[in-house]
């Protein structure tokens, strides 16, 4: 089943849109500089949910749900810089004008940057920046999308428009390339922020089930995911691809503000497909995994409305790459947690995949930090772009200590 859009507009039907909006303030994103924002604030860009029209008048003018910059009377544009909540590869960007008529930019154009730690406004404009889309003319009171074909990983996001003017929602819609840094020990496998992804599911009706993966507990029954009544004897499910091929030690089944409608029973089961054989399938993956064996990981057994299920996965079990998740009959839970530990092969394809992603100037800094001898890192950057695996000396500078 094809995945909700994160977008809504008449020009939102983009391909690039069911992948997760890499900006958003759920997943951690901010804007963390603007060079104006004197009608309405630039936190405004990255906060999830529609758009909401506004009919009252401030201090300073029109109120907006959104970011708008004064006129300008001098040359030169606007622009706002935000903090990837999940640092990855873009493959596209929504520049969102709803309600914005007679005050849109007429252009945008969008760059991006790749930084260890996290740098101050200072830092960012000092910082090497790659253009991602070119100048191009944007629409009022649309969202307005741009495809974007750089296929580096990049931790920040600068908008630009030109001259000035307002913009009700940024989203910037890629995949997460995972610091392998952050995968040490015993983590969240199913994690967006960690490399999980939502593949399909049976029903989306009420809510979209990519809420599952989610940092953070759910604030209502309305950040979960919640199907509609079932009539006929079936039963609900979503399948989860985790970070890479994993040994889980447990799974979080969390029905926290399901009361009414939580599901009555669950299993969680898993199935391992190997990485290459997952990405020559593309669009087909999920009709492949629906029909594959799945090893049971979690019986089927009763579950309880707002509860935090947490169930162990013994020793003996299998590795897995996804997860289905069954509900009985239907109804809706918040979020799935499954905590594990990459294998060691997985591990080393996790590193090799980020230092491949890595802009040169990131890359550079990284190898350097790690410590690694001069001549290892001139040697390792000349090579970018053109290496099947990594020298050895690289990936153990990365290994887990």
């Amino acid at each position: 089943m094809r995945l909700p859009h994160s977008t809504s507009g008449p020009d939102s039907d983009a391909e690039f849109t069911h992948l997760p909006d890499l900006a958003s303030r759920r997943l951690g994103g901010a804007v963390v500089d603007a060079n104006d924002d004197f009608f309405a604030d630039r936190a405004a860009l990255v906060m999830p949910g529609p758009v909401q029209p506004r009919t009252e008048f401030g201090y300073r003018g029109k109120v907006y749900d959104g970011w708008e910059t004064r006129r300008r009377r001098e040359p030169g544009s606007d622009h706002a810089i935000v903090r990837l909540g999940i640092p990855g590869i873009v493959h596209g960007v929504v520049v969102d004008t709803a309600h914005f008529r007679g005050n849109y930019p007429p252009e945008i154009s969008v760059q991006a940057t790749a930084c260890e730690d996290y740098p101050g406004p200072a830092e960012l404009a000092a910082a090497e920046w790659t253009e991602l889309v070119a100048r191009s003319p944007a629409k009022g009171d649309t969202a307005n999308v741009y495809d974007v074909s750089d296929r580096h990983r990049y931790t920040h996001v600068r908008l630009t428009i030109h001259p000035d003017g307002g913009v009700a929602r940024f989203h910037v819609h890629g995949e997460a390339v995972v610091d392998p840094r952050h995968l040490h020990g015993t983590v969240d496998l199913a994690a967006q922020g960690n490399g999980g992804q939502l593949v399909g599911c049976s029903d989306m009706f009420f809510s979209s089930p990519q809420n599952l993966l989610l940092p953070g507990p759910a604030r209502s029954m309305g950040e979960g995911w919640e199907t509609a009544r079932r009539r006929d004897g079936g039963n609900d499910w979503v399948v989860v691809a985790l970070a890479g091929p994993s040994r889980l030690r447990d799974i979080v089944f969390d029905t926290g503000h399901f009361l009414g409608n939580a599901p009555g029973q669950v299993q969680v089961s898993g199935t391992f497909i190997d990485p290459a054989d997952a990405a020559g399938l593309g669009e087909h993956l999920t009709d492949h995994l629906v029909k594959r064996l799945w090893s049971p990981l979690v019986p089927r057994r009763p579950v309880r409305p707002d509860t935090p299920h947490r169930f162990n996965i013994g020793p003996a079990a299998p590795t897995v790459t996804h997860l289905r998740v069954d509900i009985y009959p239907d109804g809706g839970f918040a979020r799935l947690r499954a905590h594990g530990a990459l294998t060691p092969a997985a591990y080393d394809a996790a590193v090799q995949r980020w230092l491949d992603a890595l802009p040169a100037a990131h890359l550079e800094d990284v190898l350097t930090r790690a410590g690694l001898e001069r001549p290892v890192v001139v040697g390792a950057l000349r090579a970018r772009g053109r290496r099947r695996e990594w020298p050895s000396e690289v990936l153990a500078a990365f290994a887990p200590g």
